[in-house]
Formats: structure tokens, C-alpha cells, sequence
């Protein structure tokens, strides 16, 4: 981070937080595990707990809800993660999905060479301890697999390098078994898998993870049209689910950065501590995949317009992203530690998640757990609220730990049970991010939840 940005944190009063603060509180509170952590661990894998899927569930829901069932001209598939090999032949990630990675000969680190510095390549230094470096040497991302069960008549195939593949290749079969005319798009939400040699940074490069992707088929004529709508659709998306819009941006991929398939692209970025990082990316792909799947297996996948009897190729434009990186950026945009304003160490650890993502909605607090009249109320409450979004009950410690133990993992309401209750039938509402108070009749508490914490 440069010496502005960091003035513009301290004078915004937003500072960056720190990856350590978050990979922290997510294990502490059952959001994210290192995966195998019994066995030593597994570079590049981690397990959700019980709060992670809960919020990886709202994302995936809010993403598809915002995609697919607020676009009459976009429908959804589920693929499998195995494919022919000959998929990433005409993909091109066989022969182009690879990185350029060097060793140092000293401390045996290695390194991806668009990774290292300008002056490390131009003098063969290892960043690190200053040894010297080997001599790069292409690794391909894709992993491979077998198929079939007897040595020798086994198939060599590969874990899908990304989603969207799939997309391209149930592609006519959408259009035949659905009333789709182009435009129209295809989403998908499934894992992929890459075989990251320096995999890091938590949930940021992983080698198993989580993409959404949109495909949308247009017409060549119409291209600039819908690239320029779904960027824009995309960016405000993210908008919408962030606290510092500030730290959102488009950035423009040079002639250098492009991808094999894209005449041009956009990648929407957020700044992490990490510094600008890739959020999603917006693909201007042409004909190239649909052109390269009809090469490779011979089947036509060319589209005929109803009304004009155009036969074309469609172009596409691309949206990809991922859940686990917007699962991480939501966190680390999201934490926040907050002093005592008293000074008595009564400090605040607060999520700022979005009600409609967040994991928990709504926590019922009896105010002592020992009056039954006040916990028979709350567990009713409970099991009334818990028809209608996640809600959870909890009767552990003192009212201030429980509105800290909730505040840290996101929950923007508690509704707080007290002797006045039972006589009135009202609790104390508290919200999270204020923390006021409000008195509400327990009949009105469903309908005034869920017109928070509901999607619109």
C-alpha cells in the first residue's frame, strides 16, 4: 500500500484489516477450517463450518435471485465437474492454462514470475534470501484425474479449470428444451479446481473453489450493448452488498493481460491489504468457445433467429466470480474492532454483513435463563422466527457478552426477552451496527424482521 493510501484510511478512519484478524474470528467462531487440520492441514483447502455455510448459502442465493430470477432472459444449469478431456483441448487450457514458475536455488522457495519483482527477474534474485533462481519452467493449472477402474484401460481426464465450460456445453441443448431466444444467458454456480503451486493468502487463491458465471449470447451486432449493461449490472451488484463503496473499481485489462479467448475485458477490484485484487471479471469472449466446441466434437452450434432465419455463431459476454472470494472480501470489509468509549476494555468486535447476507438474522436473549416465564416467551419467539429465517437462541453469559458474541458474528438483530415482556407482550429490539433500542409487540417482530433481512 502506498504512502496516500494509507493517509486516506487514516483520515477516512477505515483502516485495512488484516488477513490474520479474519482467518482468526472465522475459525474461533465457526466460519472457515483449515481442511484436514488434524493431519498437519492441506495447502489450499479449507471447510466451511456451521456460520459459513450459513453466509455462503445467502450469497449463492442473492447472486442467483439477482441473476436468473430477476432476468426473464436468463436461465441456470448445474455441470458436472468431470468432463471429456477433449474439453480443455478446444478450451485451449491444455495448451495455454499454465504458469511460469521459478525456484531459488538457496532457500528453495518458488515463485510465479509475474509475482516477482521487475529488478528479482532482470537480475535472477531471489527476493527473499537474494540466492539465485532457476530457470523458469511451465506448470499447467489443471488437475488431472482417471476414469475407469482397470490399469492400462484407463482415462486420463481433468477437474474442470473453471465453471463455465459446462455453460458452452449444454449450450444447445438449452436452446432446444427451453424458450430461450438470443439475447438471453446461462449462470451456473459450481467448483473448480487448479493445481496452485503457491497457493495463499486464506480463501483468496485456493485450489479447490467456488465460481458464478454468467454466459449471455447475443448477437454480433449487439455486443457493445450487452458487454457494457452487464458490466455496469455487475459493479453496482457489488455496490450494493459493500460498506466502502470507495474501494471498488473497474480496472481494464492492457493487451498484455488479456485472456486467449477475449478481445477485450474488465476486472472489478477491491482493495484488501493485499492492495487491488480481482473481485470478478467481465469478458468480451466473441465466438470463441462456441466456434472451438463445434470444431473440436463436430456437432453444429450454430444459432437460427426465428423471425429473420439468420444462422450465427453467437458472441458472448462473460461474468465470473467467485463465492469464496466474495465470502472473504465481504468478511474483510465487513470487521471491525471497536474501543471501549469508556476505557474500561469493554471493547466491540463487529461484522457489518448486510442483513440479507448475513448468517444469523435475528438472536433471542432471554434477559435471565433461570425465569421460566422468560424463557418459555423467548424459546416461542424462537420457534416462531425460525419458520421464517435462520434465528437462533441463546441463553450463555450476560446480556452485554451475548450482544457481543452475536455482534461479532454479523447478527444485525437481537431481540431481547425481559420481565416486561410477559406482562405486554413487547421485547427490546437492539440493532447492531447502531446498537438502539427499540420496544415492539412480539406480533409485529416477523413482518418488521423480514422486510430487513429480505432481499428486494
Amino acid at each position: 500500500m502506498t504512502q496516500t493510501e494509507e493517509k486516506l484510511d487514516e483520515i477516512q478512519g477505515t483502516p485495512l484489516v488484516p488477513i490474520d484478524k479474519v482467518v482468526s474470528l472465522s475459525k474461533r467462531r465457526g466460519f472457515v477450517y483449515p481442511n484436514s487440520e488434524i493431519y498437519g492441514g492441506i495447502a489450499g483447502f479449507y471447510d466451511f463450518g456451521p456460520l459459513g455455510v450459513e453466509l455462503r448459502n445467502n450469497i449463492r442465493r442473492f447472486w442467483w435471485w439477482s441473476m436468473v430470477q430477476m432476468h426473464d432472459n436468463v436461465v441456470g444449469i448445474e455441470g458436472a465437474t468431470i468432463t471429456h478431456p477433449r474439453v480443455w483441448e478446444a478450451s485451449g487450457h491444455v495448451e495455454n492454462f499454465v504458469d511460469k514458475l521459478v525456484d531459488c536455488k538457496k532457500c528453495k522457495r518458488r515463485f510465479r514470475i509475474d509475482h516477482l519483482p521487475p529488478e528479482n527477474v532482470e537480475q535472477n534474485k531471489c527476493p527473499v534470501c537474494g540466492g539465485e533462481l532457476t530457470e523458469p519452467r511451465q506448470f499447467n493449472l489443471l488437475m488431472e484425474t482417471y476414469l475407469g477402474v482397470v490399469e492400462g484401460d484407463r482415462m486420463k481426464t481433468y477437474l474442470r479449470g473453471e465453471a463455465c465450460q459446462n455453460i458452452y456445453l449444454d449450450y444447445d441443448n438449452v436452446v432446444k428444451s427451453s424458450r430461450v431466444a438470443v439475447p438471453f444467458g446461462i449462470c451456473q454456480i459450481g467448483k473448480a479446481y487448479r493445481n496452485e503451486v503457491t497457493p495463499g493468502n486464506f480463501l483468496f487463491r485456493q485450489r479447490e473453489f467456488e465460481q458464478w458465471d454468467l454466459q449471455f449470447f447475443v448477437h454480433p451486432s449487439e455486443m457493445d450493448k450487452w458487454f457494457d449493461y452487464w458490466k455496469e449490472y455487475r459493479f453496482n451488484w457489488y455496490q450494493t452488498i459493500i460498506n466502502h463503496k470507495d474501494r471498488l473499481r473497474f480496472h481494464e485489462h492492457g493487451k498484455d493481460e488479456l485472456a486467449h479467448y477475449a478481445k477485450k475485458a474488465y476486472d472489478i477490484e477491491y482493495r484488501t491489504i493485499l492492495g487491488w485484487q480481482e473481485w470478478e471479471g467481465i469478458h468480451w469472449r466473441q465466438d470463441w468457445d462456441l466456434s472451438r466446441h463445434s470444431q473440436y466434437s463436430g456437432q453444429d452450434l450454430s444459432y437460427t433467429d426465428p423471425n429473420t432465419k439468420e444462422r450465427y455463431i453467437p458472441w458472448i459476454v462473460e461474468t465470473s466470480g467467485g463465492v469464496d472470494r466474495t465470502f472473504l472480501n465481504l468478511l474483510l470489509d465487513a470487521y471491525e474492532e471497536q474501543p471501549d468509549p469508556m476505557g474500561k476494555g469493554n471493547d466491540r468486535t463487529v461484522l457489518h454483513l448486510h442483513p440479507w447476507l448475513a448468517p444469523i438474522k435475528c438472536a433471542v436473549l432471554p434477559l435471565q435463563k433461570n425465569k421460566e416465564e422468560l424463557v418459555n416467551t423467548a424459546k416461542d419467539i424462537h420457534k416462531t422466527l425460525q419458520r421464517f429465517m435462520v434465528c437462533q437462541y441463546d441463553d450463555v453469559a450476560n446480556i452485554g457478552r451475548r450482544y457481543r458474541r452475536q455482534d461479532e458474528i454479523g447478527t444485525p438483530f437481537c431481540v431481547t426477552v425481559d420481565f416486561q415482556s410477559v406482562e405486554d407482550q413487547t421485547v427490546t429490539l437492539r440493532e447492531r451496527d447502531s446498537m438502539e433500542q427499540i420496544r415492539l409487540p412480539i406480533a409485529e417482530l416477523p413482518m418488521y424482521l423480514l422486510d430487513r433481512v429480505t432481499w428486494k
